[in-house]
């Protein structure tokens, strides 16, 4: 094998490995979306009703992260001692590069809870 053909193998193996590499990063780039969630009386617990995971008391912000550009729907549940609970669902984007970032530009789910 000459000297250029050994160059221009080379030259092909990085070229696919770069290509490679940045077509992995764009299909499994973390993006953020997140909602702000709000009730009235403030003070209920958030549960995601996906896995039953608690995600606070309100007011709360949630962050929710996956693949870049993404939607989610979620349903979660309000629970509030001496009020009924409350099932709610929405959309999440996910187009920001950080928790922080998507908490900044949370969405408001407000959610009024009625007496038992």
């Amino acid at each position: 094998m000459k000297k250029s053909e050994i160059m221009a193998a080379k030259v092909m193996f990085l070229a696919g490995c770069c290509l490679l590499l940045i077509l992995n990063g764009c299909a499994s780039q973390t993006k953020y979306g997140a909602a702000k969630v709000n009730s009235s009386p403030e003070g209920a617990e958030v549960v995601d009703l996906r896995d039953d995971s608690h995600l606070g008391v309100t007011p709360v912000k949630v962050s929710f992260s996956g693949k870049a550009d993404t939607a989610e729907y979620v349903t979660i549940q309000l629970r509030k001692p001496g009020y009924l609970d409350r099932i709610t669902s929405f959309w999440i984007n996910r187009r920001h590069a950080s928790p922080l970032e998507a908490e900044d530009n949370a969405i408001d789910i407000k959610v009024q809870l009625e007496k038992e």
